[in-house]
């Protein structure tokens, strides 16, 4: 098992940590690849039901591809399992970052391929394709432009600059910025949440919601509908027993407040 990236559990919520701390946790070619089999894997884990992506130290979440390694491996083709966004678009269950600190390009990259982005007051973002000379192929240019609109997406990319947590937030970035000692705590209690959920309706509503996004709304309504119908039909009696009860459980907890 690769160092780079450390695999912990809380219940039913997994925690992976990007481990390259005296790297600002870059992303080599061993590092994404453990990444990829990583969600893999726990998309494939029953017992896993949301994942939380984070950096080791409080520098950085990620400063990104490993410039250096890339450049001595230029001119040949990354391996499938190196592509970290494409590994996170498969993989059903939620994923939510934790930013604690510098969120560079690539890592801007794999943190907008996720689900929910909860960033620490510490936490700083830039999109610097621009000034070291590459073009980007994780999916920023067309991600970040959907989030914050096409002017803002070009502020951002083309000038290469960085911003902080607040004003990443003011541009509906991210979800949400917490203190530092409160990142993990907070990104732990949304999984939790995540995870207790009825786990084959959390994640057909996931889905849900990432296809219809692609679409126009009409076809998005009419693909509502139709998956809605399906998923009705597939139900056993055992399914809403559970929901009954589940319910009849969350009725009285709200009744005690």
């Amino acid at each position: 098992m690769s160092q780079t990236l450390l695999i912990e559990r809380d219940g039913a919520v997994a925690i992976l940590t990007l481990n390259r701390p005296e790297k600002l946790n870059a992303l080599s070619g061993e590092l994404r690849r453990a990444l990829h089999h990583a969600l893999h894997d726990l998309d494939a884990d029953e017992s896993c039901g949301a994942i939380i992506l984070t950096g080791a130290g409080d520098r950085a979440f990620t400063a990104g591809m490993d410039l250096k390694e890339a450049a001595e491996r230029r001119g040949q083709l990354a391996a499938p399992d190196e592509d970290p966004a494409a590994a996170i678009d498969q993989c059903r269950k939620p994923i939510i970052v934790a930013v604690n600190g510098l969120c560079i390009t690539g890592g801007m990259e794999i943190m907008l391929a996720c689900d929910i982005i909860i960033a620490s007051t510490n936490a700083k973002f830039a999109d610097t394709h621009v000034r070291v000379g590459l073009l980007p192929g994780w999916g920023i240019s067309q991600r970040l432009s959907r989030q914050v609109g096409p002017q803002r997406a070009k502020e951002i990319s083309l000038s290469g600059n960085f911003f902080e947590a607040q004003r990443a937030f003011e541009l509906g970035l991210i979800n949400r910025v917490v203190e530092p000692h409160e990142l993990m705590p907070a990104a732990l209690a949304l999984a939790h949440d995540f995870a207790d959920a009825n786990r084959k309706v959390m994640l057909e509503y996931k889905r849900l919601i990432d296809d219809g996004f692609e679409m126009e709304l009409k076809d998005a309504l009419a693909l509502e509908r139709e998956r809605g119908r399906a998923f009705s039909q597939s139900l056993t009696a055992e399914d809403f027993t559970r929901g009954k009860e589940a319910a009849s459980l969350r009725n009285r907890a709200q009744a005690s407040l």
